[in-house]
């Protein structure tokens, strides 16, 4: 979900935003310092989400015909000097002796230009089950680490302000115990699909993690992260009003992470290779948060995309949109379909 903190993060790590600014925010920041005020994060969102499958949802694993090696990039709000950058890369592939799949996947993101750093990796199990010759599921545990690098030394705190001419100077004691910390992470999912249809769900940090650096601080778990989606994939048929053959794919994904709620709902539009699609992101807590659109080209072998997010709050004026570049690359040797339970049709995009 588009992280709803991130102005308050922009305005206090760029020395050009106005001193007042810095000044009321610093006091928020301080007190969110201390174990009697509680402080939540977000994880990273991409819009490309059938692009990134074992971040939405490990259970994907598996789930096509090639192995499968997936690169993503997302710099979200880049007028504000790439202030979120996050980058992933996952790999995954069936294995038939295991009627199941295993993936691993690592992520790099880099948050308020570089002051906060975190690196996610794990691997993926995955066990398929053919219910019918029409219904199938899968579930994944998905297991790893999460390390976070914080640069405290750029904080701005009121008492290093003066107050006559806003000239920082100064330095203030931290009560944290170190600038770092890494901690263990675990997923479940689950995905199955009925004829044309598929839809699953995954709870992401099972442990929900203390991931605060505050000494004594008690508060700083990682809330747990529900997503639930559901979608469809027509097969490929012809309208006489384009003459062409084509396929629709509309979906509905749910996220909720603490207190933020978000609903997004999409449709992908598919012609030979070419893939277009657009969603709508809602933030439930919040207000309308984004229009996406994307455009894709696949081949058997290759799968390219892009998409643009078009902030319809009020941060647009902060924001200007955020970018995202998918690549994915399919490799190895086709699984025969008779020892194949089924393959997912996912949206190419």
């Amino acid at each position: 979900m588009e992280r709803l903190d991130s102005l308050f993060h922009r305005l206090v790590f760029h020395p050009k935003e106005l001193k007042m600014g810095w000044f009321v925010l610093c006091v928020v920041l301080s007190l969110s310092l201390f174990p009697a005020i509680e402080s939540k994060a977000q994880d990273p969102q991409f819009s490309q989400f059938f692009s990134n499958p074992l971040y939405l949802n490990p259970a994907f694993a598996g789930t096509g015909t090639y192995p499968r090696i997936v690169s993503n990039y997302r710099n979200q709000w880049p007028s504000s000097g790439n202030t979120f950058v996050t980058y992933n890369f996952s790999y995954d592939k069936y294995v038939l002796g295991m009627k199941g799949a295993i993936g691993f996947q690592t992520l790099y993101d880099r948050e308020v230009s570089g002051n906060i750093n975190t690196v996610q990796s794990s691997f993926v199990y995955c066990y398929h089950v053919k219910v019918t010759d029409k219904f199938f599921f899968t579930t994944a545990l998905q297991a790893g680490f999460i390390y976070k690098q914080f640069n405290t030394g750029n904080l701005i705190f009121p008492g290093m302000i003066n107050q006559e001419n806003g000239t920082i100077n100064g330095s203030y004691a931290l009560p944290v115990e170190s600038g770092q910390k890494i901690f263990p992470d675990f997923t479940f999912g689950m995905v199955g699909q009925q004829q044309f249809v598929y839809f699953g769900f995954a709870l992401s940090h099972l442990t929900e993690p203390n991931q605060s650096i505050v000494d004594g601080d008690n508060m700083g778990n990682l809330p747990m992260k529900f997503t639930a989606h559901i979608g469809a994939k027509t097969t490929d048929f012809i309208r006489s009003l384009f003459s062409k053959e084509f396929s629709l794919s509309p979906n509905a994904i749910y996220q909720q992470q603490g207190v933020f709620k978000q609903m997004n709902f999409g449709m992908y539009f598919t012609h030979k290779a070419l893939t277009l699609g657009a969603w709508y992101r809602n933030n439930l807590s919040a207000r309308p948060d984004a229009a996406i659109g994307m455009i894709g080209y696949s081949t058997p072998f290759l799968q390219l995309g892009y998409s643009f997010d078009y902030v319809l709050s009020d941060l647009a004026l902060y924001s200007m949109g955020s970018h995202e570049i998918s690549l994915i690359f399919y490799i190895g040797t086709n699984i025969r379909k008779r020892d194949f339970y089924h393959t997912l049709r996912i949206p190419t995009i």
